[in-house]
């Protein structure tokens, strides 16, 4: 894979508490220098990247329910939209993780289609958070973001008991069936594992390691 096909499928991400706005400003720029798909920021720092980003073709993501996915419904729908109206063209939300270990798929369904109509038609990634569930559970949960309209599954938080795996994104592709695309993220710091995850199904990379990626 070139470099420019991979660059155009990373998310350069800084979801830190600790981060400055200086640093969003230069997680921007570098972006926009590596023609990176796009950058993922916090909610709170999304109309500072907005504000950098305006013109360019960098897509601007965002989380809601990070990282836990705990919050209510409610919260998450007015989390998204919010961040939208700020600028960001992409959320990436967190499912309740609890109900998917219970197998409440039906609950996690309905809620993600709230979030979907606060998206509209801007982009819906569902966080799985593969490392805490079972094949089954996610099998489940992975539907239920299916049905619900996300246009793409993704594997984990980056905050959980692991990052993604070849496994996690294989099986994500698998149950997507070409419905949605599969974003990996967490744990990939290295061209090699951003390689590997791609060959395996991944559309996206998250990543806070673009450069070690693309050897710049």
């Amino acid at each position: 894979m070139s470099a420019t096909l991979l660059a155009d499928a990373i998310e350069s991400t800084l979801l830190k508490a600790q981060t400055t706005s200086s640093q969003v400003e230069a997680l921007c720029a570098e972006a926009v220098k590596l023609n990176c798909h796009g950058v993922c920021v916090a909610p709170a720092n999304v109309a500072l990247a907005a504000e950098v980003l305006k013109g360019s073709p960098v897509a601007i993501v965002t989380v809601a329910g990070f990282p836990l996915g705990n919050q209510t419904t409610r919260a998450k729908a007015f989390e998204a939209q919010e961040s939208i109206k700020l600028g960001a063209t992409e959320i990436d939300v967190v499912i309740n993780i609890g109900w998917a270990k219970e197998g409440r798929f039906d609950e996690i369904r309905d809620e993600l289609k709230e979030v979907r109509k606060a998206t509209a038609d801007n982009t819906l990634k569902v966080i799985l958070e593969t490392g805490l569930l079972s094949p089954a559970q996610l099998d489940g949960a992975a539907r239920a973001a299916l049905d619900a309209g996300a246009d793409f599954l993704k594997t984990s938080t980056g905050y959980g008991p692991r990052g993604a795996s070849a496994e996690d994104v294989h099986f994500l592709a698998k149950v997507a069936k070409g419905r949605a695309g599969v974003k990996a993220a967490g744990g990939i710091r290295d061209k090699r594992t951003a390689l590997a995850l791609i060959e395996a199904g991944a559309d996206r990379i998250g990543t806070s390691a673009v450069k070690a990626i693309l050897g710049v």
